[in-house]
């Protein structure tokens, strides 16, 4: 496999906590404080309308800014138990439902045969590993 396409080159990668949101409410919590302070040294008074804007968004921050409990490796762990089949090849992307926000595994699940005889889809809840759904079928022989 050429190195441009191999993921093994760059070593190990770990999706980014989700609770990094929480910093991002606090930069807004800081930009609506000094906002506020700017008002109380003569800026406009419309200019509240700005900081309860601010807030809003850093509460919004603050709530969807889950951690993400659940790793990459858990996850297909997880899946390869729900499966009905061994699997093989195996692939999680981390997704997010809802308006928190809140993220979910996504992971494609390959029979172990070769060639693949069957395929799935299993999704693992990030924050409590639970399977929130799962989808198998038979591949058809004109894919294979």
């Amino acid at each position: 496999m050429p190195d441009d396409l191999d993921a093994n080159v760059f070593g190990p990668y770990a999706v980014p906590d989700t609770a990094r949101r929480r910093r991002a409410g606090l930069v807004y919590v800081a930009a609506a404080v000094i906002t506020a302070l700017g008002i109380a040294a003569g800026l406009p008074r419309g200019m509240w309308v700005i900081v309860v804007g601010f807030l809003a968004i850093a509460g919004y921050h603050l709530v969807a800014g889950r951690n993400l409990a659940v790793r990459e490796s858990q996850a297909l762990e997880t899946a390869n138990r729900e499966t009905s089949f061994p699997v093989g090849h195996a692939s999680a992307a981390v997704g997010f439902v809802g308006w928190l926000a809140k993220p979910v595994w996504n992971v494609l699940v390959f029979s172990a045969d070769e060639p693949p005889s069957e395929r799935g889809l299993v999704r693992v809840d990030g924050i409590s590993g639970d399977v929130v759904g799962q989808y198998v079928e038979q591949i058809p022989p004109e894919e294979l």
